[in-house]
């Protein structure tokens, strides 16, 4: 009669699922670094897994859909910000607007003046430089 050794097999079978597993997992926290967008089919390939076998991993999924949530939120906190800052830039340009219309009635009032001085000192008789 042959010996069972189903044992081992059982053994070995578990011992490649944990380190395919922590492949997996080393695989999405690189790509959460980086700040790439984090899905199931850049997982695979990243880990070198198939998407289906991903799929039968829940904490694995849960992960990704965890920084698929935080990847959405921290778009719409940067087009809040942007808007912003466009909200903000639109205003810096109304009011440099209003600055350049300032400073051209201004300076047509020191041109007048000027006129109005020379054409004074003329009418004294005084030299013009």
């Amino acid at each position: 009669m042959l010996a069972d050794n189903t044992h081992y097999l059982i053994e070995h079978s578990r011992q490649r699922h944990q380190q395919t597993l922590e492949r997996a997992r080393r695989a999405l926290v690189e790509l959460a670094d980086t700040g790439q967008s984090v899905t199931v089919a850049e997982l695979a390939s990243r880990a070198g897994v198939s998407r289906s076998w991903i799929y039968t991993q829940r904490e694995l999924r849960e992960q990704i859909q965890r920084h698929q949530r935080l990847h959405s939120d921290s778009d719409t906190a940067r087009q809040i910000v942007t808007r912003a800052t466009d909200e903000s830039l639109h205003r810096r340009l109304t009011l440099a607007h209003e600055r350049i219309t300032q400073l051209r009635k201004e300076n047509q009032q020191l041109r007048e003046a000027l006129a109005h001085a020379c054409g004074q000192l003329r009418a004294a008789g005084a030299p013009a430089r």
